[in-house]
């Protein structure tokens, strides 16, 4: 089995050694590099192009979300302390794949690495219940209409669903499904799935679920 591959990135030594030490527990998890600001993280991941980046949000040197927002095309999920409405949607904005806290424990980062990794969204619940409320604030100006295909596309997103299963389920290429999905994104004006979902929900191209489930 190949090893899923995470670069940590945190401007604290003794969060990376404890991060560290957490995955090196999991026999599929692999810690492949480390880097201390925004900006180091980029030039690493770039680099050696990692599986998933765990990112820090507030860090001196360089901002976790323009990172992100640098690593388009990279999974990276924020492992940070802030939980903000603001920082959530920038971080989501970005394109972040998902949004947790580092009271997270062990098994639950693990997991969330793992699904990270086959393409879903991981969040916790504090984090989906303020994503669910900055949704409620009022929409922005009119967007460009998304086409059925992409709502329907979007809308499996938002029920957890990776590429391959939505592919599967629509009798579509995973290809096709990603451009369906990159189209949405740009009519949106957001980057990432997550942020598609959100900014479709906001709009009210798609409908508000009970309970959010990215």
């Amino acid at each position: 089995m190949t090893a899923i591959r995470v670069v940590l990135a945190d401007d604290h030594p003794v969060v990376r050694e404890g991060l560290r030490g957490m995955l090196a527990a999991e026999p599929d998890i692999e810690v492949v590099g480390e880097a201390a600001s925004g900006p180091e993280a980029v030039a690493l991941a770039s680099r050696i192009q990692p599986d998933v980046v765990l990112m820090d949000l507030r860090m001196p040197g360089g901002d976790g979300v323009e990172a992100i927002r640098q690593l388009a095309g990279t999974t990276v999920v924020v492992l940070t302390t802030y939980d903000s409405d603001a920082d959530i949607l920038r971080a989501v904005e970005a394109g972040a794949a998902g949004y947790l806290l580092k009271d997270t424990p062990r098994a639950v980062l693990a997991d969330s690495v793992r699904a990270a990794a086959r393409g879903e969204t991981v969040l916790t619940p504090a984090v989906a219940g303020r994503l669910l409320g900055a949704m409620r604030t009022p929409p922005g100006p009119a967007l460009e209409q998304l086409s059925a295909r992409e709502t329907e596309v979007l809308a499996l997103v938002a029920r957890g669903l990776t590429n391959g299963e939505i592919a599967r389920k629509l009798f579509l290429s995973e290809a096709t499904v990603k451009t369906h999905l990159l189209r949405a994104c740009g009519k949106l004006g957001v980057s990432g799935r997550t942020a598609a979902v959100t900014k479709a929900i906001e709009i009210g191209a798609l409908p508000a679920p009970g309970r959010l489930r990215l």
